[in-house]
């Protein structure tokens, strides 16, 4: 039987005083809702880099890891969801990742281990969402304007304008209707996509597809290395205790609903990107699968139309993408800088939060303008921040949490999923962030 930690040190008593908890993160949905909170923030458009994950790794090992990185995350996900659940009916509710994490693992250090991950999580996939976004409008001028002068730092500017003023939305909560959108605009550009790749790679110009891998073997291994972190990080959100805090109470068995709605859609969608994005490209699919259909240098590779609609729905769900993100790094400031007695829409709690975000919103922009390499960012992504919060804490937290004995399967299938993908992160940080600098100084500002 599962054995509670001894005494909470985040008494629930605390979140009636708590900003964060109490605006942020107020907790007033559905199972539904929950469902679309986690389809926005795994299914998202960074599903167009699973052709260029398959560059690393070719067809047998591509579908293999895939595969596995799917049962993985599900099962990661369903036992936090457990441990949650069994918090909370022990009269222990945990909305943060990092107060479950220290409460379970009795550890303080641990409180501040899983702010830094989360941080560079959202901080990441903020800086990347801007960044995709910034290419997609960049994608749609240079086929309206094809001798225009706007560089990419711009549009990701124009990007970051409007990231500011739809970062205004108070609550997570708030989001439910805008994540519902997500979910069907991220069906509606992988069928696009999908079509667009078969009819590449049926044209009379489809290009000469070459599956073979690396010449080196060293450089084999790190290609391989990073694409499985691009895949950690294509699977990944590190926010699944943050989304469960927005469900109203009692929260027990309903993300398990959130998770099959959620990874049903992940089913239909990366499997059928990478396939058709790989076998129309092969070893020449680029991070961002759409630059592939739309050459500078000569006819597009599949009608402009269909095309340009997979763009603009990939645009439009960059911006719930990066505002799911953002929630944590708001909760945080929320916390800090609000007062909860004075009411959400106060002057006293309205203008903090319209500077920091704007600021927090500023600073994604800005780096997003630096580091144009959006594959290799996803691989830095999920090597240090996805790979420790949804392939080793959740197994860590289960085991402490449930105590399942050392006799049996539960117990041995955590240990070896936390030592195998500690090992995949730390090899995993090494090779992506290589591979990011190597971009770094082949890279021509177009």
């Amino acid at each position: 039987m599962p054995q509670p930690p001894q005494a909470d040190p985040f008494p629930e008593s605390r979140l009636k005083s708590d900003a964060g908890a109490a605006f942020v993160l107020e907790s007033k949905g559905k199972w539904w809702h929950a469902g679309f909170h986690l389809t926005t923030a795994t299914v998202g458009s960074t599903l167009l880099t699973l052709p260029y994950a398959f560059r690393g790794l070719g067809w047998g090992l591509g579908f293999f890891c895939l595969t596995a990185m799917g049962c993985v995350t599900f099962y990661s996900y369903y036992l936090l969801s457990k441990v949650l659940d069994h918090c909370e009916k022990a009269g222990r509710r945990h909305i943060r990742f990092r107060e479950l994490a220290a409460d379970v693992l009795g550890s303080g250090w641990m409180f501040y281990f899983v702010i830094f991950i989360q941080t560079a999580i959202n901080t990441g996939v903020g800086i990347g969402a801007i960044l995709l976004a910034g290419e997609c409008l960049q994608i749609m001028y240079s086929n309206l304007v094809p001798n225009g002068s706007l560089k990419l730092y711009e549009f990701i500017a124009m990007v970051t304008v409007v990231m500011i003023l739809l970062s205004q939305f108070p609550t997570f909560h708030s989001l439910r209707h805008i994540n519902l959108v997500s979910l069907l605009l991220s069906l509606g550009y992988t069928f696009l996509v999908v079509g667009a790749c078969i009819h590449a790679g049926l044209s009379k110009n489809a290009p000469i597809r070459d599956y073979s891998l690396e010449a080196s073997s060293s450089a084999r291994v790190f290609s391989a290395f990073t694409s499985i972190s691009i895949l950690a990080a294509i699977f990944g959100n590190g926010i699944l205790p943050e989304i469960q805090a927005t469900l109203a109470p009692p929260a027990t068995g309903k993300m398990v609903k959130g998770l099959a709605l959620c990874y049903t859609v992940i089913f239909v969608t990366f499997y059928s990107a990478a396939i058709s994005g790989y076998w129309a490209f092969g070893n020449e699919a680029y991070s961002n699968i759409l630059k592939n259909l739309m050459l500078d240098d000569g006819p597009s590779l599949a009608p402009t139309i269909v095309v340009g609609l997979a763009v603009v729905f990939v645009l439009l769900q960059l911006f719930a993408i990066g505002l799911v993100y953002s929630q944590v790094a708001y909760e945080i400031m929320e916390k800090q800088s609000a007062d909860v007695n004075q009411g959400m829409f106060s002057k006293r709690n309205l203008i903090p939060r319209l500077i920091l975000r704007t600021l927090y919103m500023i600073f994604c922009g800005f780096v997003a303008a630096m580091l144009p390499f959006f594959g290799d960012i996803s691989g830095v992504v999920g090597a240090i921040g996805f790979i420790p919060l949804d392939f080793v804490l959740p197994m860590l937290l289960y085991n402490m949490t449930y105590k399942p004995p050392k006799s049996s399967c539960t117990y041995w299938i955590n240990i070896f999923i936390i030592i195998a993908f500690t090992g995949a992160g730390i090899i995993g940080s090494f090779s992506s962030i290589r591979k990011l600098v190597l971009d770094a100084n082949n890279f021509k500002p177009l």
